[in-house]
């Protein structure tokens, strides 16, 4: 796949940033191949207004007007991004998804509890620890209002999509990839033996990103 036909782009993931180390280190293995990996900050310095659409339309403001041929790697949340992006954008050819947040409310909601989430209702906000800040950073309820739009089993537009997850995963369950790309042409599922940061497999997931985007 020639690399200068393409826009690379890789979506952090909820309460993270463009310095994880995932990002980091997909950037650097990139640019060994002479590639530029667009890593946009999705929190906008404004965490506090967090929600999936902001999100989707800040990276189609800032990528694709006008559309451009792309491929769009997220990690959780921003997996969750791109493959709703890759819906209203068909510009985007490939996708590659790292422990992708699907059924992201499914997951959040029973780990909150009843009471936590009520609270967070009642009060407008909730204080979330942010990793790429370092700090507990406040959150308002308008992001679970926004995510209640969103049904992933609409998510209809069948690309060549890889997705690398950890069987060990204890905050987006594995199953729910499984789930996703069993009745989904075109989506290839790899289980890793790791945890949701997948850091132990980093080379591990650079293999299979070179073969699947053909680098």
């Amino acid at each position: 796949m020639p690399s200068d036909c393409f826009t690379y782009l890789y979506l952090h993931g909820f309460a993270s940033g463009p310095k994880s180390a995932k990002a980091q280190y997909l950037r650097d293995r990139f640019s060994e191949c002479a590639i530029a990996l667009n890593i946009p900050d999705l929190n906008q310095g404004d965490f506090l207004n967090l929600t999936l659409t902001r999100q989707i339309r800040q990276v189609e403001a800032e990528f694709f007007a006008p559309p451009r041929r792309a491929i769009a790697i997220g990690s959780s949340f921003g997996g969750l991004t791109a493959t709703w992006l890759a819906q209203r954008q068909a510009s985007i050819e490939k996708l590659v998804l790292l422990a992708p947040a699907f059924d992201f409310l499914s997951h959040l909601l029973p780990h909150l509890g009843r009471t936590q989430l009520q609270q967070w209702q009642n009060d407008g906000t909730l204080s979330v620890y942010h990793y790429g800040y370092g700090q507990e950073t406040p959150l308002k309820y308008n992001f679970i209002k926004d995510l209640t739009h969103y049904d992933d089993g609409k998510l209809g537009r069948f690309i060549p999509t890889l997705i690398l997850h950890g069987t060990q995963d204890e905050v987006i369950p594995i199953q729910s990839s499984r789930d996703f790309a069993r009745d989904r042409p075109g989506v290839e599922l790899v289980e890793l033996e790791d945890d949701h940061s997948l850091g132990n497999v980093l080379p591990d997931i650079w293999e299979q990103v070179k073969r699947f985007l053909e680098l």
